[in-house]
Formats: C-alpha cells, sequence, structure tokens
C-alpha cells in the first residue's frame, strides 16, 4: 500500500485509501464486524443446510431466486434511458426504413428502365 502510486486521471480505489483501515471510528468497525459476522452466519447455515445428507426439502436460495426472477421477468427492471430509447430506434426502426428506400429506389429503377425500354429480362416466362 505504501508504494501505490495513483493514475493521473483516476482516483486512488475506496479500498487502498488508508483512511479506511487506520482513521475508522470504532462504531463504524463495529458495523462492519456485524455485517461480516450475519455474512458469515448466514453462509454457514446454508453450507449446513447444503451438506446435511439427511436433507428432505429444497434449499432456498435467495441469490438464485432473484437472478430466476430477473431472466424471466426483464421487463419489471428495466429502466428506459437516453441509450436504450437510442437503441431501440436504431435496432427497431431505422432498418424499417432503410428496407423501404432499398426497395423504392430499386423499385423506381426498374420501372424507369422498364419505360425506357433499356431493362434485359433475363428470366423471361414469356418467350
Amino acid at each position: 500500500m505504501a508504494d501505490y502510486r495513483e493514475a493521473p486521471l483516476a482516483s486512488r480505489p475506496k479500498t487502498l485509501d488508508p483512511n479506511e483501515y487506520f482513521n475508522v471510528s470504532p462504531e463504524q468497525r463495529r458495523a462492519e464486524e456485524d455485517r461480516a459476522s450475519l455474512r458469515a452466519n448466514l453462509k454457514r447455515q446454508y453450507q449446513m443446510q447444503l451438506n446435511n445428507p439427511h436433507r428432505q426439502e429444497l434449499i432456498e436460495d435467495p441469490a438464485l431466486t432473484r437472478w430466476v426472477y430477473a431472466r424471466a421477468n426483464p421487463y419489471a427492471t428495466f429502466r428506459p434511458t437516453f441509450k436504450t430509447s437510442l437503441l431501440g430506434a436504431m435496432f427497431g426502426i431505422v432498418p424499417l426504413f432503410v428496407l423501404y428506400y432499398v426497395f423504392k429506389t430499386d423499385r423506381d429503377r426498374k420501372e424507369a428502365q422498364i419505360k425506357a425500354g433499356t431493362l434485359e429480362r433475363k428470366f423471361s416466362l414469356s418467350s
């Protein structure tokens, strides 16, 4: 930690800030220890349920439940932003206009060639 040099365009990461380690109040340190003990206790309970050889019921994993819900219902957590709106327009609306322009100009070009009599029809069925 002593030889860490900050990058010119980036700030020091929070985990490498000396104030996070040395200038922490006792209340903050106690709160961190309480959170860590709670996490460790939950992990221990889950591991005991998972490794129980006499288990009969399914184990509820809240993280897995949240992940499955998010995969099944993507629109519940969707937030429309400028970027998503722009991407929606780029992939939903712009291709329609591009295809319309391509087909319309090709049709107009062929129609003009037919009127001028310069279109050479390669696959004529009526000859």
